[in-house]
């Protein structure tokens, strides 16, 4: 037996020495040859930095950078490494702040972040205060800067669009599993937001040696342990800049929205929302003040209209109308009704503009000369055909869901409104069922009633008569540094019905004929056929809103836009003339002399504003006019316009307008005039 147990305490030492040796082979491991763990050890010596990446940058269709970047710093503190010696007197006199300041931001470094890890203190310092502290800063132990890569626009206009990059509060770090970090910035709006995992890159990681005074003294064995960061991807953008300032600079003093597209692609050429603001108020040290005075501003220069506003497109609708009635066979392109200002067929007086005989001969005419009567009945006639209203109203709106109404297009940039179709369930609900028939909603033939569009959802309307039948999702970023992928959604032609091209060459000749005699002849360019459509937008609080949307040239079209000018009137007086000097400023590249010349100035210098807004009115040289006089410079546009002072004239045959208003429950048809 006593052998037996000596054996077994052999084997029990042996483990047991075994164990032992392995514990002290790896405790050496980690103290003598793994250095890591030492710089870790080393907080009181070894600092570990957050080297922010460059942001990608955004470019225009012509590789200029609308969006880049500049360098700010953030002052950082580690609450339990602030010394209670510390000069804090001295301190706030560098910042610019009290003390009763100072313990409100060391208070709110604890809370955010706890003592021991760092919180941003004061972020993006202006460029004095900075100056003056990175003398100083080795006297105060716990503080330290890191550089901060801040947005610049050079343009000074498109923070709507492009987007805006802020802080990424409690709520956003919990969202995304506590990948962002107190202090770091992130895309919020617009393009920035949309492709915030492309535009943000990578953080790096720097480890600096301190020594006994706070001061750097260089990098952790050279650099052994850092990791670099990475930047964040470039967009190359389909915008064509000189058209946007061109836009911005139109619509100035203006409320309203302008889209502009590729029809043969879906890339926004130009998009403005107005009024606007300069995004690089937004991108400093007193971003937060400068947010507030935007939001608390009566114009809601935040507000993008392009995408989110929605209208009642008045006689804009009026082509799509067409469209279906001829697919569904219910009018053929001769087919022309009796009208001389009133149309009886709902048992009361609805109102049209043109008085005169034979304005309404024939579907091309009506749609050049805007009849009300004709689309009232070409309205019915759709609803109608199958002796059922409800079952026609719901293939009417299968139609309009198929043109991109009623709901979102998926644009690339968050925000976009749906748009209305009105459905049955919405007419059973206010009028009660088979309480209501065509002639209850015959203002939808003239786009009023219950149908809504954006501003986007009309240029993308128009995209699809240029095209004879399809569209492309609208959308901004063309091109991806080193991806393909993600654009692949907005290569897909979107075939929206199987209406023959012959059908929608009747509704073409009919736009054709609203610029070259109609509704908006005023708005002709030189050398160039356009396709358009004035429209009216009833407005409760005040003017109607004017309209206009067109293509051109009307065979291989190269831009299709959709202008909405608020409280402006009838769609000739203001939407389609900007519209007309938009298309021939991207087409020609310059606008001609002469009259369009003359029409230029009148539209920028022209001031269309609600009375409660007029004192934000900007005097002519404001910064609009700089940006554009350098932009133009920079971009080598090497034609000038002219500034002469000339006569626009207008041809103002059978224009008068009768305005009415009548209202059936909660039903309202107003007059859509498209006449100057």
């Amino acid at each position: 037996m006593s052998i037996y147990n000596q054996s077994r305490k052999t084997i029990i030492l042996l483990i047991f020495f075994s164990i032992f040796g392995v514990i002290a082979l790896r405790l050496f491991y980690l103290q003598v040859i793994e250095k890591k763990y030492r710089a870790l050890a080393a907080q009181q010596a070894v600092q570990r930095l957050i080297v922010y990446p460059t942001r990608g940058i955004i470019y225009d269709r012509n590789g200029n950078a609308i969006v880049n970047n500049d360098a700010l710093y953030d002052l950082m503190v580690t609450p339990r490494e602030v010394k209670k010696a510390m000069d804090t007197s001295y301190f706030c006199q560098l910042l610019g702040i009290d003390t009763s300041q100072f313990r409100i931001k060391m208070h709110r470094a604890v809370v955010r972040n706890g003592w021991m890890r760092p919180s941003v203190f004061a972020p993006l310092l202006p460029l004095d205060v900075y100056g003056r502290l990175q003398e100083s800063l080795y006297q105060f132990p716990g503080f330290s800067l890191v550089e901060r890569p801040v947005r610049h626009y050079p343009f000074h206009c498109g923070g709507d669009i492009w987007g805006l990059i802020g802080e990424a509060d409690s709520s956003i770090i919990r969202k995304s599993n506590y990948f962002y970090q107190a202090g770091d910035f992130l895309g919020i709006t617009g393009l920035e937001r949309t492709y915030e995992p492309l535009l943000m890159g990578q953080r790096g990681i720097h480890y600096v040696v301190r020594d006994v005074h706070n001061r750097i003294m260089g990098s952790y064995e050279d650099g052994k342990f850092d990791t670099a960061a990475i930047a964040g991807k470039n967009l190359k953008l389909s915008v064509d800049m000189p058209l946007q300032l061109f836009g911005e600079k139109l619509m100035q003093n203006k409320i309203g929205a302008i889209v502009a597209l590729d029809p043969k692609t879906g890339g926004v050429l130009a998009m403005i929302s107005a009024p606007d603001f300069d995004p690089n108020i937004l991108s400093g040290a007193d971003r937060g003040k400068n947010y507030l005075t935007l939001l608390r501003d009566p114009a809601k220069p935040l507000y993008n209209r392009a995408t989110q506003a929605m209208y009642p497109p008045g006689s804009t609708f009026k082509p799509l109308e067409a469209l279906v009635a001829l697919d569904e066979r219910v009018i053929t392109p001769s087919f022309g009704i009796y009208c001389v200002g009133y149309y009886y067929g709902c048992g009361r007086v609805l109102h049209c503009t043109e008085h005169w005989l034979g304005h309404s001969k024939d579907l091309e005419t009506a749609i050049a000369y805007s009849c009300n009567s004709y689309f009232f009945d070409v309205f019915r006639k759709i609803v109608d055909h199958t002796g059922n209203v409800e079952q026609g109203l719901a293939e009417w709106r299968k139609y309009m869901h198929n043109f991109g109404l009623g709901h979102r297009l998926g644009i690339d940039i968050p925000g976009e409104s749906p748009g209305n179709i009105p459905d049955t369930t919405h007419y059973n609900k206010i009028f009660g069922d088979d309480h209501w028939s065509s002639c209850t909603i015959v203002s939808c033939g003239i786009g009023q009633g219950e149908i809504l569009e954006t501003p986007l959802q009309m240029a993308n309307g128009a995209c699809i008569i240029a095209n004879r039948g399809y569209y492309y999702t609208p959308h901004f970023v063309a091109g991806i540094d080193g991806n393909t992928e993600l654009l692949a959604p907005f290569h897909q032609k979107h075939v929206v019905t199987d209406i023959p091209d012959s059908l929608y060459q009747y509704v073409v000749n009919g736009m054709a004929q609203v610029v070259q005699r109609g509704t908006g002849a005023a708005s002709q360019i030189p050398g160039i056929i356009m396709c358009g459509k004035t429209g009216t937008a009833q407005n409760p609080h005040g003017k109607d809103h004017s309209l206009f949307i067109a293509f051109a040239p009307k065979d291989h079209p190269k831009i299709a836009i959709a202008v909405v000018v608020e409280n402006a009137g009838y769609g000739a007086t203001y939407a389609a003339p900007i519209a007309s000097l938009m298309v021939e400023k991207y087409l020609n590249d310059t606008i001609a002399a002469g009259p369009r010349t003359a029409l230029l100035n009148r539209m920028m210098n022209t001031t269309i504003l609600p009375d409660s807004l007029m004192k934000y009115v900007k005097p002519a040289d404001n910064r609009l006019d700089s940006i554009w006089n350098r932009k133009v410079a920079q971009l080598k546009i090497k034609r000038h316009l002219e500034t002469k002072d000339m006569i626009f004239s207008r041809n103002r045959d059978h224009r008068s307008k009768s305005d009415y208003f009548i209202r059936k429950k909660t039903y309202a048809v107003t007059e859509n005039d498209d006449r100057p």
